[in-house]
């Protein structure tokens, strides 16, 4: 009998991504899997043919030779046949580890020699360990400058009475023959789960220790010191290896993994590298020009120069006063934004003065209006 085209057996173009075909194939497999249709001749022909034709096209090297040459370019690769199944069963995991509901493990208690009970993990070997994630606040000067810090936290540490074994007399699961899986079910709807007896590991222990109840771990608390690097900011997130939980059965600590977190400032707001603050001026200070003192953000003096008719809203930059960047010797800027300070209470004098000034000025009574992106932000 003729065979199929093996796109047209997937029902994919010729142009089909991988993505397309592990998502035809999958369909058809269980649609057609003969434990799903037990005695079905016709679903066991669709569900081989099916397989062939995936195993050929996922394949880097036989896809191409089959687009060009057909059937004919597969016979001098063994493929003249009805072809076997290794490839396609290598690669069920893929296909269907993502599909949820436990399928990733029916199919592989489906697929006999290639899944089932030969996949099976016991988690009796070694195991690292749980990370853990500690929340640390930080001032905003301590996130800009760097800090020292000490945390505080609980983790699981091995059990100083049974020095982390659970206790003595270990022997393999009888429920689950220390595989650590056991199958529930019949035909094709067959669910592999964590074995209650064992929860997993595979082994029991006949003389628990008492201390841990034969978990081999015990909580306690830790203290670290950690050195903050200058120029951190909120979201930063700083490793401290083997710090977490410890491992079970000889396996490594999982880590600690402190996420930072960076308080408000009243004065000054941070951009990536760079500060920015704001200061106010007089009128007359912004008319005719100033000198003045700030006050940085790691109190240092800086004297600044404000150049006679500076505008409401101008940036000064002052080159090297900002953030230190992490790793390196560079720093950013700071740039102060000038506010000038309109008066809301006058003296008679003032009035005076200020009334004779605009005597003089003879500002006008229609003024133009200003493009947006000439002012100054």
């Amino acid at each position: 009998m003729a065979k199929r085209d093996y796109y047209e057996v997937l029902g994919v173009e010729k142009s089909a991504s991988q993505d397309d075909i592990k998502r035809a194939y999958r369909k058809l497999a269980v649609k057609y899997h003969p434990d799903k249709n037990p005695g079905d001749k016709e679903a066991e022909q669709n569900f081989r043919e099916a397989t062939e034709a995936y195993e050929i096209l996922s394949d880097e090297q036989k896809r191409p030779i089959y687009d060009q040459y057909g059937f004919a370019g597969l016979e001098g690769m063994g493929q003249g046949g009805g072809g076997g199944y290794s490839h396609a069963f290598n690669d069920f995991s893929d296909l269907f580890g993502g599909m949820g509901g436990g399928f990733g493990d029916i199919f592989e208690s489906l697929f006999g020699g290639s899944g089932g009970s030969s996949r099976r993990r016991s988690s009796s070997g070694p195991q690292t360990g749980a990370s853990l994630r500690y929340d640390l606040t930080l001032g905003f000067a301590e996130a800009v400058y760097g800090t020292k810090a000490e945390i505080r936290f609980r983790h699981a540490e091995a059990c100083d009475t049974c020095n982390g074994t659970g206790g003595t007399g270990k022997k393999s699961c009888g429920t689950c023959h220390g595989v650590g899986q056991v199958v529930s079910g019949n035909g094709f709807f067959r669910m592999q789960q964590t074995c209650p007896k064992c929860q997993g590991k595979g082994e029991v222990i006949e003389n628990p220790c008492s201390s841990c109840r034969g978990t081999g771990l015990q909580t306690k608390n830790k203290t670290v010191s950690l050195t903050i690097p200058a120029g951190v900011d909120t979201g930063k997130r700083i490793t401290i290896p083997r710090q977490g939980d410890a491992g079970v059965n000889g396996g490594p600590a999982g880590d600690l993994i402190v996420v930072i977190n960076v308080e408000d400032h009243p004065f000054f707001e941070r951009s990536g590298s760079d500060l920015y603050c704001a200061v106010p001026v007089s009128i007359s200070q912004a008319a005719l020009g100033c000198d003045i003192t700030i006050e940085s953000l790691d109190k240092k003096k800086i004297a600044l120069k404000v150049a006679p008719g500076t505008p409401n809203g101008k940036l000064l930059r002052i080159k090297g006063e900002g953030v230190p960047v992490t790793g390196t010797t560079r720093k950013g800027d700071l740039y102060v934004k000038i506010m000038v300070k309109v008066p809301t209470k006058l003296s008679s004098e003032q009035k005076r003065l200020l009334q004779a000034y605009m005597d003089a000025e003879k500002p006008t009574e229609n003024p133009e209006l200003i493009k947006l992106s000439e002012l100054n932000n």
